[in-house]
Parts: structure tokens; sequence; C-alpha cells
């Protein structure tokens, strides 16, 4: 079997998770967060398409976690990355932090951006 040592530059995988946090790279933020080329930090939800604008040219796709439940996107954060061309995803907090880590383990060009459950 060959192992390969995983680099994952400035974007940092999901340690953990719990009800208003999550663990990142071994840092605890608390509320919503955004993690991925550009680093992790706390994100303002749904309302800061901006920060999440920021991100199109830097991965492939976003995925966003919705909270403990799957939901779908408001329609006007839907439209704005649409808009600039940017893949998004939606899903349940949890699966975003599973798949994110799994895709970010493959070198793929992923961020993630994240309601606590």
């Amino acid at each position: 079997m060959r192992l390969n040592e995983i680099a994952y530059n400035d974007s940092a995988p999901i340690d953990g998770y719990g009800p208003g946090f999550f663990r990142i790279g071994g840092t605890l933020i608390n509320g919503p967060v955004i993690t991925g080329p550009l680093g992790t930090h706390s994100w303002a939800g749904f309302g800061d398409t901006d920060a999440l604008i920021a991100l199109k040219d830097l991965v492939d796709v976003l995925f966003v976690g919705t909270g403990a439940d799957v939901a779908h996107l408001p329609d006007d954060v839907l439209d704005a990355l649409q808009e600039v061309g940017l893949g998004v995803e939606a899903m349940s907090s949890p699966a975003a932090c599973r798949t994110y880590n799994v895709l970010l383990s493959e070198g793929r060009r992923v961020a993630l951006a994240l309601i606590p459950v």
C-alpha cells in the first residue's frame, strides 16, 4: 500500500463539531464559519454572500452546511452564487463536513460554509 502525505495549504480539515461550534484545524470556532483556501474565519451567515463570492476563482465547488437538517439555500444567495459561476451544494452541516474532508484529502479545490447544528 502506498501512503501519501496530505498538504492542505491554507485549507484545514474539520476536526469536529457540536451544538453551536466547529473545530477546524485544531481551532474552536463558535457560530457560522467559512473555511477553504482563504483560511478559516467566522461568517455572518446567508446575508454575507460577499464572503462566498470571494471564493469563486479559488474553488470548483462550495459546500454549504445548512445546520442539523438539509435546507434549501435562500433564493437570493443561490442566484448570487450562480451569477458568478460558483458551483454550490447545500446539505446538512454534518454531511458537508464529511464531504469537504474527503475531497480536501484528495487535493480538490473546495470550500465550506457552515451553519452550526
